[in-house]
């Protein structure tokens, strides 16, 4: 199937005609073995449906499956969502949707590689040196603005609350 200009070829688990799924498909490679971005794929990381075998046997059950995990992924991520402006944790909840959307469907598969890949290379950045001193230099900078604003405020006002200054 064609994705974009990245065409994937989709086979089966050991590469035989002997497939658990009943379309014949239990994993999708990139072209040659490799991930979209060009990447060896790394061996231990099968791509595509984790459904139990009984269920992937009989194509009804596989679908009824695949709408089950489809809606629970979707509240889990609903809640994510709502958990976000809210005291919570809405980005883990929100990833942890994906995570059970990914057991049955490639394309969340893939979000979530892309999603990990992002995630460690600005962490690599993060703890490059020169970026650490610039992050703890502006940091130092805001919090000491922080406290002039402070003491300033304090040393106009005293400890009256802002909104009952009129």
């Amino acid at each position: 199937m064609a994705v974009g200009s990245d065409e994937r070829r989709v086979e089966s688990m050991d590469g035989g005609p002997g497939s658990d799924r009943p379309d014949g498909l239990d994993r999708a490679d990139g072209v040659d073995g490799a991930e979209p971005d060009g990447r060896p794929e790394r061996p231990g990381q099968p791509v595509g449906s984790r459904a139990p075998h009984f269920i992937r046997r009989s194509r009804p059950l596989h679908l009824s499956w695949q709408v089950l995990i489809f809606l629970l992924g979707l509240a889990v991520v609903g809640l994510g969502v709502v958990l976000l402006p809210l005291p919570g944790p809405g980005w883990v909840v929100i990833f942890l949707g994906m995570g059970i959307w990914a057991t049955e469907f490639v394309w969340a598969q893939l979000v979530l590689r892309w999603t990990r890949r992002k995630v460690t290379e600005a962490a690599e950045r993060a703890l490059d040196p020169k970026v650490r001193r610039r992050n703890l230099v502006l940091t130092g900078i805001g919090l000491a603005v922080i406290a002039g604003l402070g003491a300033w405020y304090l040393g106009r006002y005293g400890l009256t609350a802002p909104w009952n200054l009129g």
